[in-house]
């Protein structure tokens, strides 16, 4: 229970302890905003008018711009997906078969497992060799001279992890796309899991792609995916499931005379699915609110307080200890699988909230994390 000042019975600010931006993330009022966006959705699609669609497409719309906006996307470049991986599926089966066949699809081993399922049954139907980049032994992420030591001109796409989930290490983009450019190479990014904390600017990167959820940092709903493709790579391809919405005139109905919309449009279908952009919508437009600057800093200065917490306790970092290096969470290793079921039970008592791969205990302060929930972290670690 909470109060009118967003405070627990216990006196503490609501979500304090939450350390899940890994995951879903949260934010001031996100309940009641979403609840609000949803009920004016379903009081437009209930009323007996023709009023439906025009509402519905443009909540839609208001989703892509907000995306393109933060992203800083070429005009038409962003649509909507179910997720990261339906993004990724899309734009390898719109692909020309002569980009992938007979080529090497590279991936790095602490990639987001789903993208590594998906790859690894598309190899066979499409042709390429799946080259995964392993960890050194001992190793908490793949290291960026082993991704370009794998790399050659016989890479037909390379699918470079932003920040990996489950070490939070940052790669180096702006090194990794200059080689793959070298080599010719076909570059996608998965920006998961930094998208919304820190700055992904599509020109300045030069990636040809990037997929990403409006969960995480973005504080989203679930179903709420993009897909970004630069407009050279747009004119290049030919989705595989495509309905009415690929269009340009999507009330075109003459059955024999289909044509790609000139743009990201082309990557649409059938009647596209708007809940995911009704929910997200709000949480989109209160990030876009937000001095990024401020929010990032506090982050810093809480993991940093998360790994001296850590380092006294003797526990392992499994994160780069380089702020530089890392992402927006800090994973720690504990002794077994047990000892993180145990040490999450406890935290849960205390109100704080984080979770674990295995071992690994995975904690990602953000916009909710007081330095109270902090401290009650801290103390739980020093008992570990």
């Amino acid at each position: 229970m909470t109060d009118q000042t967003g405070r627990t019975e216990s006196g503490r600010a609501e979500g304090d302890g939450y350390l899940l931006y890994h995951s879903i993330g949260q934010y001031p009022g996100k309940a009641s905003d979403m609840a609000a966006s949803l009920t004016a959705f379903a009081e437009c699609w209930g009323a007996p008018n023709d009023e439906q669609w025009g509402y519905a497409l443009g909540q839609r719309q208001r989703f892509i711009d907000l995306w393109s906006q933060l992203l800083k996307a070429p005009s038409a470049s962003l649509t909507t997906t179910e997720n990261v991986t339906s993004g990724l599926a899309a734009l390898i089966m719109a692909l020309p078969r002569e980009d992938l066949e007979g080529r090497v699809v590279l991936v790095a081993g602490d990639c987001f497992p789903s993208l590594h399922f998906l790859l690894t049954g598309l190899a066979e139907r499409y042709g390429f060799e799946l080259r995964t980049v392993q960890l050194r032994e001992g190793a908490n992420w793949v290291e960026d001279e082993d991704v370009i030591a794998a790399w050659g001109p016989e890479v037909g796409l390379a699918l470079l992890t932003w920040v990996s989930s489950t070490s939070s290490n940052r790669c180096n983009l702006e090194a990794l796309v200059a080689h793959g450019r070298k080599q010719g190479s076909l570059i996608g990014v998965d920006i998961t899991q930094a998208a919304g904390l820190f700055d992904y600017d599509c020109m300045a990167v030069a990636a040809d792609f990037a997929i990403s959820t409006s969960l995480k940092w973005m504080c989203g709903s679930p179903g709420g995916g993009i897909l970004q493709v630069m407009p050279d790579v747009i004119a290049r391809c030919q989705p595989s499931l495509r309905g009415w919405f690929s269009q340009d005139n999507i009330f075109s109905w003459d059955i024999n005379a289909f044509a790609y919309a000139p743009d990201i449009r082309r990557f649409d279908n059938g009647t596209p699915s708007v809940m995911a952009c009704v929910a997200s919508v709000p949480a989109l437009e209160w990030h876009a609110a937000q001095d990024w600057g401020q929010q990032l800093a506090k982050n810093r200065t809480q993991c940093d307080a998360i790994i001296a917490a850590a380092d006294a306790a003797g526990l392992e970092l499994a994160s780069p200890r380089d702020a530089a290096r890392r992402g927006g969470s800090v994973m720690i290793r504990l002794s077994d699988a047990d000892a993180a079921q145990a040490l999450l039970a406890h935290l849960r008592s205390v109100s704080v909230f984080a979770d674990a791969r295995g071992a690994i205990l995975r904690c990602s302060p953000g916009f909710l994390t007081t330095d109270d929930g902090i401290g009650r972290l801290t103390a739980a670690l020093s008992q570990s």
